[in-house]
């Protein structure tokens, strides 16, 4: 079984993708975790140029998703939403259906208190539109993150750990489930 996680931050330094990096490591060791790298290249969505002739790193998100079994998102708040390059990669899935029926673990982070909680309603809401199944434990905020991570990028909270335990443990669940229902 295969997971793909994509951080919703372009930051090299990100918190959410040193989340992303963490979740991943609690993986069981029979499940392949690749981190998608792609979403800077995508281009602006417009379905003037979403069909046969797509562009490659379009067609690439694409075949990634398909491949994957269970799909992780961590998103950082930006305005009190998803930053653009994010959304921007889901719209990409509307006319595919990518994301259908595909378990799909969503979580946000933030230096504040409120752990992205908008940014985090905003994904989910997106989420539903697709046809994503995000079961409630592989649903995740994370506040005061730079408090929760080491010098490494290591999550160093046990609370916080035990939560991403959970939502990977949920997340490879309703993956195995479905394998058994498709």
């Amino acid at each position: 079984m295969r997971i793909l996680a994509i951080s919703g931050s372009l930051r090299a330094s990100s918190t959410n993708s040193a989340l992303v990096r963490a979740t991943i490591a609690l993986a069981p060791e029979d499940i392949e975790c690749l981190i998608y790298t792609g979403l800077a290249e995508l281009p602006h969505f417009s379905p003037e140029i979403d069909d046969e002739k797509s562009p490659a790193t379009v067609v690439s998100l694409r075949e990634q998703l398909k491949a994957a079994d269970g799909i992780i998102i961590c998103t950082p708040e930006y305005a009190f939403g998803v930053p653009g390059s994010l959304k921007n990669a889901l719209d990409w899935t509307v006319s595919t259906g990518d994301l259908w029926d595909k378990p799909v673990a969503a979580i946000s982070a933030s230096p504040l208190a409120t752990g992205g909680d908008k940014a985090h309603a905003s994904l989910l809401l997106t989420l539903k539109a697709l046809g994503a199944k995000v079961p409630e434990n592989a649903k995740l905020t994370v506040p005061i993150i730079k408090k929760k991570l080491n010098a490494e990028g290591e999550i160093s909270d046990p609370e916080t750990k035990q939560a991403l335990q959970t939502v990977m443990d949920t997340l490879v669940q309703a993956m195995e489930h479905s394998a058994i229902t498709s």
